[in-house]
């Protein structure tokens, strides 16, 4: 009985034969005459009302073009405030919030972490400058530039800068290179 109760009420939706059927079948023969002349009556009706609408559209529509322009409003300022009014409404939506809210968390997380990561670069640094190793480079370094300021400026502890040492470095070392005579630090001051 339950079968028999299902074949008679499918649940499938309508197939391409059924909608063939329902197209090419007379439901004229169905009415009575009176409920054709109703219809028909209806049917003229209808009609009438939706052109009657469509006048009153077109009327309504020409209308909202005048005052549009007696109030100065163009395309421009029409797309601008639509724009503003869809923007304004999205940002309404529960799905926008969630989103923004969602990336803000996100931002201030990544915020955080970028944050560690200098804090920990910094702590490494200042770890790796007081090791031994660094130390004994600096040192190194250290007497390095201290004999290269004894060596080109002579006994003359006078200190100088960086670019002096450097310069004068330079100019001694090309000497050197091209096989002139060596001056003495007294020479090399008076240039």
């Amino acid at each position: 009985m339950e079968a028999q109760a299902q074949g008679l009420l499918e649940t499938e939706p309508l197939q391409g034969r059924d909608e063939d059927a329902i197209a090419s079948a007379d439901f004229s023969s169905m009415l009575s005459e009176e409920e054709k002349e109703e219809l028909k009556a209806e049917l003229v009706q209808l009609e009438d009302e939706i052109t009657t609408l469509r006048q009153v559209l077109s009327a309504k529509e020409r209308h909202l073009v005048e005052i549009k322009q007696k109030l100065g409003m163009n395309l421009m300022n029409e797309l601008k405030q639509n724009f503003s009014r869809s923007w304004h409404d999205m940002q309404t939506t529960t799905a926008y919030k969630k989103t923004h809210e969602t990336l803000s968390h996100a931002g201030q997380k990544a915020t955080a972490a970028f944050s560690n990561v200098g804090t920990a670069i910094s702590k490494k640094f200042g770890d790796m400058r007081n090791s031994p190793t660094f130390k004994s480079f600096e040192e190194r370094v250290e007497t390095t530039v201290t004999s290269l300021k004894t060596k080109v400026g002579g006994t003359n502890h006078s200190g100088g800068s960086f670019e002096e040492v450097l310069n004068s470095t330079a100019h001694a070392s090309s000497q050197n290179a091209s096989g002139g005579p060596r001056q003495t630090p007294d020479e090399e001051l008076q240039c």
